[in-house]
């Protein structure tokens, strides 16, 4: 079988898993977080933390809820590093440095798990599962309850409230995260991803000295990597190593993952709204950019270019030939195209044009189909603007799903989509401008640009991908991205949860002949070229300068 059959075949293998999932977990989740009904241990979890279910939150209400968690989550993980020199199962490793703890602290509480770090030479037991792998679960189903507020915005009328936060962050990790994960890791160790709590190994000599590995838990945190869409890995090299991603199989199951929730939430969105066709257009505008992307990474990675490339079959420098070129293009668009990171090859081999693919996933705003919750929100933030476009050009006051769109909205969308863009080229611009920080670049011209425009786009797009070639454990970066990533993580939030209480105190508008029917495929087209447009004139001057003139030369 040719490698290009061989990468069809497994695109083919995993939209039709994701169909045969898209219904029935899309109106499981739109069920999860519209049932009245409290399981008896959530119950036990509202008690323990304080909470009223029950109660109905406005906006503020709300974003205080998810600021308050996070900043507790930060403080913890935090403090969980420090100490990790005296707490038992840290297998010797000493206690983390103020500035990298900040940065992971950070990172993993802000759905980002960026690293850097050697997680298998730098994390006992303690800090890897208490620490890293519950921020995984709770910081995913922040996502998800910020998204559902949006949807309860569109859905309700003649009132502020959104739901209530700590509700839907019990729900999400009782009701969605923890049941997939516990089957998804079954499946994982099946397939020979270990979990265990061994030590350290030694498992050969060399010249140079001796090769040891640590076990860990490394299938259950694995799973809720990619289903929670954080990335994170246990071991340095990620999805690329075999104790956590052995075989094909496994690559196209975490693959799966990634995409799992982010595309039922799609019909989540339709069911919760009364329309289950809006969500279907949701769903084709993120397919459409998926798919395109997928599809120009292949052809850049198999375009055969010289003897080299045309005798591995593609361009297979940093790729693993377990997964072949195929199977890794699909996962650099996957991760990238979400907010995951996670990585099965090395981004920073690809040619340069596929190097730019992966920075323009992010610089969308991880939207086709996204993380999980931030997907959606950020997709429907954009439809929220391709509307006003619409209603411009035709001279109508913009409305989308009953709900006019006027000022007020518009400054909320506005501010959202500029947020990110603008921590992205001004901590770029810091970086290069500055001398200490070029420093850490392994390359020069073209590819060095692009290895500090990809970690501040992978920071602020809480993504947590690296091009692998940038030194980013020093101060500088440490705490630059971490800044990046929390204020990439919460801002955008902060206009989302507006929007949707702006959303819910108005009065459903009367759809008439002069309605734009943002269910139909001209309005999914309209959504995607909104998409790339504001994307492209952002991001343009910077794509340039780094992998356009890279692939280009």
């Amino acid at each position: 079988m040719s490698p290009v059959l061989a990468g069809v075949l497994q695109l083919l293998a995993l939209m039709a898993a994701l169909a045969l999932a898209y219904v029935p977990l899309g109106n499981y989740l739109a069920r999860v977080y519209s049932s009245p009904r409290h399981l008896r241990i959530e119950k036990w979890i509202y008690k323990g933390i304080g909470a009223d279910p029950d109660t109905e939150m406005r906006w503020p209400a709300y974003l205080r809820g998810v600021l308050a968690f996070s900043v507790a989550g930060v403080l913890f993980l935090y403090l969980l590093q420090r100490l990790q020199g005296v707490l038992p199962g840290s297998l010797g490793f000493a206690s983390i440095d103020p500035d990298q703890a900040f940065n992971t602290a950070a990172s993993f509480v802000a759905n980002t798990n960026w690293q850097s770090y050697y997680g298998e030479q730098a994390m006992g037991h303690v800090v890897q599962t208490a620490g890293l792998a519950v921020q995984n679960f709770v910081s995913a189903a922040v996502g998800i309850a910020v998204a559902v507020a949006l949807v309860r915005g569109f859905a309700r009328s003649r009132t502020g409230e959104l739901g209530n936060f700590w509700a839907d962050l019990v729900r999400g990790v009782v009701r969605v995260l923890v049941p997939i994960a516990v089957v998804g890791a079954v499946i994982l160790v099946a397939c020979g991803v270990i979990q265990n709590f061994s030590g350290i190994h030694e498992v050969g000599q060399f010249p140079g000295g001796t090769q040891e590995w640590n076990g860990g838990a490394v299938a259950s945190q694995e799973v809720i990597k990619e289903l929670g869409t954080n990335g994170g890995g246990y071991f340095n090299a990620n999805s690329a190593h075999p104790f956590e991603n052995p075989t094909p199989f496994t690559n196209l199951f975490e693959i799966f993952l990634i995409l799992l929730i982010p595309v039922a939430l799609t019909r989540t969105f339709g069911v919760m709204t009364g329309s289950v066709r809006q969500g279907y257009a949701i769903l084709a505008t993120m397919a459409t950019i998926w798919l395109s992307f997928v599809a120009l990474m292949m052809w850049t990675e198999f375009a055969h270019h010289g003897p080299a490339l045309q005798a591995a079959g593609g361009a297979m420098e940093g790729k693993e030939v377990r997964f072949g070129i195929g199977g890794s293009s699909i996962f650099a668009v996957s991760t990238t195209l979400t907010s995951t990171g996670a990585v099965d090859s090395f981004h920073s081999s690809y040619t340069g044009l596929g190097g730019g693919i992966t920075m323009l996933g992010m610089m969308l705003g991880e939207i086709a189909p996204g993380g999980v919750g931030s997907g959606l929100y950020g997709m429907l933030v954009m439809a929220v603007i391709a509307v006003f476009v619409a209603g411009l050009m035709v001279g109508r006051t913009p409305e989308y799903l009953g709900k006019k769109i006027g000022t007020r909205e518009i400054k909320f969308a506005a501010c959202y989509i500029l947020i990110t863009p603008a921590l992205v080229l001004v901590f770029t611009a810091a970086a290069m401008a500055l001398p200490t920080p070029g420093d850490s670049m392994t390359n020069s011209g073209a590819h060095g640009f692009s290895e500090i425009l990809y970690a501040y786009t992978s920071a602020s797009n809480n993504n947590g991908s690296a091009f692998a070639g940038l030194n980013a454990d020093t101060q500088w970066f440490n705490t630059t991205l971490g800044l990046a990533m929390l204020l990439g993580r919460f801002l955008p939030m902060v206009f989302v949860l507006a929007l949707a209480g702006s959303l819910a105190r108005q009065q459903p508008v009367p759809a008439t002949k002069g309605t734009l029917r943002t269910e139909k495929p001209l309005f999914s087209g309209l959504l995607v070229g909104a998409v790339l447009i504001i994307t492209g004139l952002t991001y343009f001057p910077a794509l340039a300068l780094g992998p356009l003139a890279e692939g280009l030369a």
